[in-house]
């Protein structure tokens, strides 16, 4: 939980990044220990309210109360683990019940409250509890216990006086720490600070992560073939090596060989490896547009909500593109690095933008590819960048602002994931078999620095992508 600040403080954000452990053997296994303990300090609560259910009294669930029957459990009684980390598990009990309650109130039954045990639970110490120096990190614990210092891999990317807790988890196999610091909102010199008057419009998708186009005509472009090209031979790899596998599979009740449980755990890594790369594309997507926007000095972005269309049936191929898109990531990236710089983000309904003529607000058939042409006013141009724009005219509630013209702009092309393999124009993904063409997924073309881009002088109309057939590639955003 944030400290208490001052009401005339400047704002701040939280932001969290995770760091590795070099950790000996013994380091290791006091590692382990503080997260089984915390494992047992869950359990012991599942079990205080399951008898006091049986029982039919109110399970305790705030977190005073909680704190109150550990202290009345003793010193010393969860090994190395101090009272500061297990009050952290409590905290995180306490509001996975409210949470759920709060779902549960709203209609949402399937929703559960927590029941389930936790063989290791994170454990988190706030600030004054712990210590840092450099890439030593003093990790507490209970009383009479010899201190505990572990090295992380890297230095901390925060300044070391902004850094308000740290957290111990376990994930894929290794220990980590999660690093949360209090960022001060980013300042910018007199007239240079994005005004909330200057409105852009984005619309989130799966080929595009990112179609952002403001009123006066500008727009980005950041492409994501790269991250679909990354869920594809991620899949393939896994059908593959489960085929390979599936001799070796324990039957039910089988623990299992030592070579399948080595199987197991190179899955594992692969499958960490594979979400870490899918988070970095995630954010240096998410990070481009943020850094267009304050290029231009853009102070609110309305950013279609499509959320809508996750519980709707489309098929077994297109649900699973859904599954993969992380939506909810994705919107929550732009939300943080938009808070860090100073910029306000609106979510509105995106329903029909990408089918409706920006130019004369007449619906159209949803277009297969990439293009939309208005068979009304015969308006031409890219079909996320008209829903980009038909998004920037909407506000929060349903109010619907009509621009007096549609400007012709410049179009800014960006690529996200280059760090994924076969991104660049040299490299091929080691994962494509043999007898497939070398380089990445698509059209073979030099990647351009990560600082310059392309900038396209064509209105918005054009895009990366080549037009359907029958198309003329020129469009523009006024009438032809």
């Amino acid at each position: 939980m944030p400290r208490r600040r001052d009401s005339g403080s400047a704002p701040v954000v939280l932001r969290t990044a995770r760091v590795g452990l070099r950790l000996n053997r013994g380091q290791r296994r006091r590692c382990f220990g503080l997260l089984r303990s915390a494992g047992d300090v869950w359990a012991c609560v599942l079990e205080i309210n399951l008898w006091r259910r049986q029982r039919g009294d109110k399970p305790v669930t705030s977190y005073q109360e909680l704190c109150r029957q550990l202290s009345g459990c003793g010193p010393a009684v969860f090994t190395e683990l101090d009272s500061t980390g297990a009050r952290s598990v409590l905290r995180r009990y306490s509001d996975a019940w409210f949470s759920a309650a709060a779902r549960r109130k709203a209609g949402h039954g399937e929703v559960r409250y927590p029941r389930r045990r936790r063989a290791l639970m994170p454990v988190r110490w706030y600030h004054g509890t712990f210590r840092l120096e450099g890439r030593r990190l003093r990790l507490p614990t209970a009383s009479g216990n010899p201190r505990l210092w572990v090295r992380l891999d890297r230095l901390p990317p925060y300044p070391p006086e902004t850094i308000r807790s740290v957290t111990l988890l376990y994930e894929a196999g290794r220990c980590w720490i999660d690093i949360t610091a209090e960022l001060p909102v980013r300042t910018y010199p007199a007239g240079q600070q994005p005004d909330p008057s200057r409105v852009a419009g984005v619309d989130v998708g799966i080929i595009h992560p990112y179609a952002v186009t403001s009123l006066d005509g500008r727009a980005l472009l950041v492409s994501g073939r790269a991250i679909r090209a990354e869920h594809r031979m991620h899949l393939r790899d896994t059908k593959a090596r489960r085929r390979a596998t599936a001799d070796r599979a324990p039957k039910p009740g089988q623990r299992g060989s030592r070579r399948w449980r080595k199987s197991r755990r190179r899955a594992r890594l692969v499958e960490a490896r594979h979400r870490r790369r899918l988070r970095q594309a995630q954010h240096e997507a998410a990070k481009t547009v943020v850094d267009w926007a304050v290029e231009h000095r853009v102070g609110t972005l309305t950013v279609g909500d499509p959320r809508g269309v996750l519980g709707l049936p489309a098929g077994r191929r297109h649900n699973l593109r859904l599954r993969q898109w992380q939506i909810g990531r994705t919107l929550q990236s732009l939300q943080d690095k938009a808070a860090l710089a100073g910029i306000r983000v609106h979510l509105v309904d995106e329903r029909g933008t990408s089918s409706t003529c920006p130019l004369c607000r007449l619906r159209n058939p949803k277009p297969a590819g990439r293009r939309m042409r208005c068979r009304h006013c015969q308006f031409a141009g890219h079909r996320d960048l008209a829903a980009a724009f038909t998004i920037a005219t909407r506000t929060p509630g349903g109010v619907t602002t009509i621009p007096t013209q549609i400007a012709t702009g410049v179009v800014t092309h960006r690529r996200a994931g280059r760090h994924l393999p076969g991104a660049g124009p040299s490299r091929r993904d080691p994962r494509r078999p043999p007898s497939a063409a070398p380089g990445s997924v698509g059209r073979l073309r030099p990647a351009p620095p990560p600082t310059v881009g392309s900038r396209s002088p064509t209105p918005p109309g054009m895009s990366e992508d080549p037009p359907p057939h029958g198309i003329p590639s020129e469009g523009e955003w006024r009438q032809h």
